[in-house]
């Protein structure tokens, strides 16, 4: 495994199991519909079944990274691809909704293992920072085409098999990989690793899961004793974790990584990064079905751009950082981000599909280098024996940003929905139909079929109306968030020699 060739050639490996990974976050959504024919599920359980995966994913992250840290990167992913094998199975051939809830969060802890697993062995077998840079530019490029391939493969597959095929198109590729990465990639593991703290996993998966549970839980519902009660529950549970950690001999997570320099800032930067797209993008999958009246096929394949200008901008940012400086591409990259945002806050129910491309690719150009850097910075700040530990840290600060942006963002937009529809509601319509249409645009539109045909159109353009002031504002919140994470950038990488 020492050739030049043969590295590049195990990171198409590697590459193979995000694109996976990254597919079965998007897939679902198109067979939510066939599911819920199927299997009847209620709508707490529908929202399970959508949200279980992450939260797993989410949860586990910190503990399978130290994992592989202890008994082997290149183990710990093929076990991690023969449980999400076995887990496709069981959810493509569930007959309940509570048993697709659970294969859902099997395939969540098998998920896992694929990203702190994939980039710690980058951090292993790429030495050479540049070489390293343009691997990690690869890694990222692979999450964005899967989520192309995503609604594409899931649309083809819903259109002549049933829900089912939708998971158990990862079963050949999971086998192809049990099969080619022991020939193709090497094994590191941390020889002098104590053993692994079981309290402390149990701490930190309870935390992330409780802390992201209550973020989620407050973008749908508003301020709830749940949601505040989970939220508190999981910060203590976060700060019992991280004094564990400061007095246990073989931590989970070495705290001393955030002693390395500007490691902290670069850390805070990613996540602002990671929250502020999150949270305004949701936004564009409700503008193109629910303003636009799009198809979830046509709608994902208006998204096809961004996705495409992620894998250009990732792979392009090593040669970008060696004419520019890594600092300040990626300051530049962050304020062209915000002319993104500022972009997408003059959209409005009348369909502007050149704004709409051109704001989200310029989007997706301008937090490439952000996301491409500042995960090279992140995982070489960590001695090769912790790239797990550190990959991990990456991978729940991505988790992290993209729940707390939905959360926060989800709850303004909601909150200037619902301000704006109180006062454009005709108070001589059905109570019930009022609700819904107060709750969502989403339940504007089912319960508007309901009116006669003059007073349809007038629920919907305020609904709509109503749905774009709350889309724009937050579009604006996001621009104004970028100038501020290109300030921290700055000050955090100005530090830096042209090419790390």
């Amino acid at each position: 495994m020492e050739s030049s060739k043969a590295r590049w050639i195990g990171l198409s490996v590697i590459a193979l199991a995000c694109v996976l990974y990254s597919m079965d976050l998007t897939v679902l959504n198109l067979a939510i519909p066939a599911i819920s024919a199927d299997l009847q599920p209620s709508s707490a359980q529908l929202l399970w079944i959508v949200d279980i995966y992450g939260f797993m994913v989410a949860g586990a992250l910190i503990t399978m990274g130290t994992l592989g840290d202890r008994i082997g990167r290149r183990r710990l992913l093929m076990i991690g691809a023969a449980a999400f094998g076995v887990a496709s199975v069981l959810a493509a051939f569930s007959n309940s909704a509570e048993m697709l809830i659970v294969t859902r969060a099997l395939h969540g802890l098998a998920g896992a293992t694929i990203a702190p697993s994939t980039l710690s062995l980058i951090r292993n077998m790429f030495d050479d920072p540049a070489e390293r840079m343009k691997a990690i530019g690869i890694w990222i490029s692979s999450f964005s085409i899967g989520a192309v391939m995503g609604p594409l493969v899931g649309g083809v597959l819903l259109e002549y098999f049933w829900w089912g095929s939708v998971f158990l198109i990862n079963v050949p590729v999971m086998i192809l990989l049990l099969i080619l990465a022991p020939r193709l990639l090497p094994e590191y593991k941390d020889e002098s690793a104590g053993r692994m703290d079981l309290p402390s996993a149990a701490l930190s998966l309870s935390a992330v899961l409780l802390l992201i549970y209550a973020l989620k839980d407050t973008a749908e519902q508003g301020v709830n004793t749940m949601g505040a009660l989970s939220f508190v529950g999981g910060l203590a549970l976060g700060v019992w974790f991280v004094r564990r950690q400061a007095a246990l001999k073989d931590p989970l997570i070495d705290l001393n990584l955030f002693k390395a320099p500007g490691f902290k800032a670069v850390l805070g930067t990613y996540l602002l990064s990671c929250l502020t797209m999150f949270g305004v993008y949701v936004y564009i999958a409700q503008y193109l079905q629910l303003v636009l009246g799009l198809t979830p096929l046509v709608a994902g394949a208006w998204t096809v751009p961004w996705a495409l200008a992620f894998v250009v901008g990732t792979n392009i940012t090593p040669w970008l950082a060696k004419q520019l400086g890594q600092a300040k591409l990626v300051v530049f990259g962050l304020l062209g981000t915000a002319i993104g945002f500022a972009g997408l806050a003059l959209l409005s129910i009348k369909a502007d599909m050149g704004l709409l491309v051109f704001a989200t690719v310029v989007l997706a150009l301008g937090l490439s280098p952000m996301f491409t850097l500042g995960t090279e910075l992140i995982i070489s700040s960590a001695p090769p024996e912790k790239a797990g530990a550190a990959s991990a840290l990456a991978e729940t600060g991505a988790e992290f940003g993209g729940a707390v942006g939905i959360a926060v963002f989800g709850s303004i937009g909601v909150a200037i929905y619902r301000d704006r529809m109180e006062s454009l509601l005709n108070p001589a319509w059905p109570s019930e139909i009022q609700r819904a249409a107060q709750d969502t645009l989403g339940g504007a539109l089912a319960s508007a079929v309901q009116l006669p045909a003059i007073e349809q159109i007038s629920l919907l353009q305020a609904a709509r109306h109503a749905f774009m002031e709350g889309m724009q504002l937050t579009s604006i919140a996001g621009a104004v968030l970028m100038l501020l994470a290109s300030v921290l950038a700055y000050k955090s990488l100005k530090h830096l020699r042209t090419s790390h």
